[in-house]
């Protein structure tokens, strides 16, 4: 389904949701919810994205194969990287990330969920025990600033993705452990882990891995389902920036200064990575690069690289790190 499809869906789906933003509307699917608790100021915030309650389904214990045998991930294809003590390095492919958003997995016995939000290009591991339970994501259907509502198996409670917090239910207000990975090309990976894996092509279920489901996305000048203000100075909403904590920074900047030192980390920025959201075959995207984010001591960083609409929605109050 291409954009303009999706866009078009969305705004039927956004005009029914409007009219039924309560919980009521929602307790039919969502019988274990507590809607009594949550941090979302307006129920009206909250959109159905189009597909209902794991009509997006996540992935649990993924297949993995040795770097060596892949063939299919084109070199310029982005890839989630995990790099865990105590275990061989990980790349999660967005060509599947694309159409599962979640990949529920362990590492070195650390419980983790791999997730991409397409429409922020928000990608971010977390850790997925809480107060020492374990807990098992899933994707809601839901939208809320155009960023995934994810949930939780356990308590049914409902946690946004790219701030990696619960906001409706038992666990409301709790935060997951965000982990230092990152995005970077298939080609780097390799490159840098011949002996590392990669995971498996799903074989659950049929998809087009390999295609972008959101060609010309990130060419927008309104982002899907967004009702919110413009990012400040002129910033266009989908530019990506690289977001540490209530930071950020404009791509555009990265790739002409390359190297950034400022608040105490080193970002630097790589060409070679496409973009996922661009053409309609990811390999084939426009260029976007790879970023890292180390502190001083060259310790890798939990970062995000998201639209910059979604860094303001969530962040209204956040700094922009737009250099001279």
């Amino acid at each position: 389904m291409q954009i303009k499809t999706v866009l078009m869906a969305g705004v039927f789906s956004m005009i029914g949701v409007l009219a039924n933003a309560s919980p009521d509307f929602w307790k039919s699917e969502w019988p274990n919810t507590d809607f009594t608790k949550t941090s979302v100021p307006s129920w009206g915030e909250i959109l159905s994205g189009g597909p209902p309650r794991d009509g997006i389904p996540a992935l649990n214990n993924p297949a993995f194969i040795p770097v060596a045998e892949e063939n299919r991930i084109g070199d310029r294809e982005p890839v989630i990287t995990v790099e865990i003590d105590g275990a061989e390095p990980r790349s999660y492919p967005i060509r599947y990330l694309t159409w599962h958003e979640i990949v529920n997995d362990t590492v070195a016995g650390v419980p983790i969920a791999v997730t991409f939000c397409p429409l922020c290009n928000s990608g971010i591991t977390f850790e997925r025990r809480v107060g020492g339970q374990t807990l098992t994501f899933g994707v809601s259907g839901k939208l809320r600033n155009s960023d995934m509502v994810m949930f939780d198996r356990e308590t049914e409670s409902w946690w946004q993705q790219a701030i990696g917090q619960a906001i409706v239910g038992d666990l409301n207000g709790t935060k997951l452990k965000s982990l230092p990975t990152w995005m970077e090309s298939w080609a780097e990976f390799k490159a840098r882990n011949p002996d590392g894996l990669v995971m498996a092509k799903p074989t659950s279920h049929l998809r087009a891995y390999g295609r972008n489901p959101y060609g010309g996305y990130d060419s927008l000048t309104r982002p899907f389902l967004y009702n919110g203000e413009n990012p400040p100075h002129g910033i266009p909403p989908l530019v990506r920036v690289v977001r540490v904590d209530t930071r950020a920074w404009p791509l555009t900047r990265l790739a002409k200064e390359a190297r950034v030192d400022e608040a105490g980390l080193v970002i630097t920025w790589t060409e070679g990575q496409a973009s996922a959201l661009d053409s309609d075959e990811i390999a084939k995207g426009k260029e976007v690069g790879s970023i890292r984010v180390r502190d001083a001591q060259g310790r890798d960083v939990a970062h995000d690289v998201m639209f910059a609409f979604a860094f303001h929605a969530f962040w209204p109050n956040g700094t922009w790190m737009l250099g001279r």
